[in-house]
């Protein structure tokens, strides 16, 4: 069974993207090592992207190409609306059968790429398996929250952790059951 992983960056003060959802302040970090911080041998390990309607604006508004193309993409939304593109599938109700299935099916991980509040949903279901998150040493004022909304206490174990010299701190957690 695939695994699901979020896979995220966040502020010293735990905040993923600024209140209307820009994360530029990403940009501002030094890298003195040039490193992707995994990223890239991260993306080959997944077969399926999950992302919320929120996110996926922020991503289409950057002006670049789809950067997920090879993977299989879904969007959870609430609007009713909108219609499925040449690289995702709206899924318009967060139905837990609809992820199990996903889990099952696919031979590669599942990346939970955000945001807050699909986070806090994924977490408060149980669905989050593992949890790679990159502190980054800048504090950003208000802003969307790792988790969103009021998480359900969850235990984890650290398997992982890691100090860049930018002062990128990496940290993996296992969630215990």
């Amino acid at each position: 069974m695939a695994k699901i992983k979020l896979y995220i960056a966040q502020s010293l003060n735990s905040k993923i993207a600024l209140a209307d959802g820009s994360v530029e302040w990403l940009e501002s970090i030094p890298n003195p090592e040039n490193t992707d911080h995994g990223y890239a041998e991260f993306l080959d390990s997944v077969g399926i992207t999950i992302m919320g309607n929120s996110t996926y604006k922020q991503l289409i508004s950057w002006d670049i190409e789809f950067p997920y193309k090879t993977k299989t993409n879904y969007v959870f939304t609430r609007n009713p609306e909108v219609q499925n593109t040449k690289y995702v599938t709206f899924v318009k109700e967060h139905h837990v059968d609809f992820v199990q299935s996903l889990r099952e099916k696919s031979k590669r991980d599942i990346w939970l790429i955000g945001g807050g509040q699909l986070n806090t949903w994924f977490l408060n279901e149980k669905l989050i398996d593992e949890i790679y998150v990159f502190i980054m040493p800048i504090v950003v004022p208000g802003g969307i929250e790792l988790f969103e909304a009021i998480p359900r206490e969850t235990r984890l174990e650290l398997t992982y952790s890691k100090v860049y010299k930018s002062g990128v701190t990496e940290l993996r957690y296992k969630i215990t059951r």
